[in-house]
């Protein structure tokens, strides 16, 4: 686990994303509100808004992040946290306490 990039507006731009997350070397983006996790922007995201011919700078995150973000709690064994990877096909998965509150990343 690592320590995840947040945002705390999903109206923030994906460039300003994709700027934040190339700053912090990663591949995703956890958007909060209010202390609460509310969606993931990850890169497959930015390729898709750029490949379609949208304007990374006019795309919000509101409008391309995954909402409600699947989570496991800080408990879960590395293998199961990776079986539920493999199984939907995520590359970064949010780790979070009981309370929600987020500590981290698996990716």
């Amino acid at each position: 686990m690592t320590e995840a990039t947040l945002t705390d507006s999903a109206d923030d731009t994906l460039a300003e994303a994709a700027s934040k997350m190339w700053q912090n070397q990663t591949g995703s983006m956890l958007v909060m509100d209010g202390g609460e996790l509310t969606g993931i922007v990850t890169e497959r995201d930015i390729l898709r808004v750029v490949a379609q011919g949208q304007d990374p700078k006019a795309v919000t995150l509101r409008d391309v992040m995954t909402k409600n973000p699947v989570t496991i709690p800080t408990h879960t064994k590395l293998r199961d946290a990776a079986e539920i990877m493999f199984e939907k096909w995520f590359r970064h998965l949010p780790v979070v306490t009981e309370k929600g509150d987020v500590v981290g990343i698996v990716s």
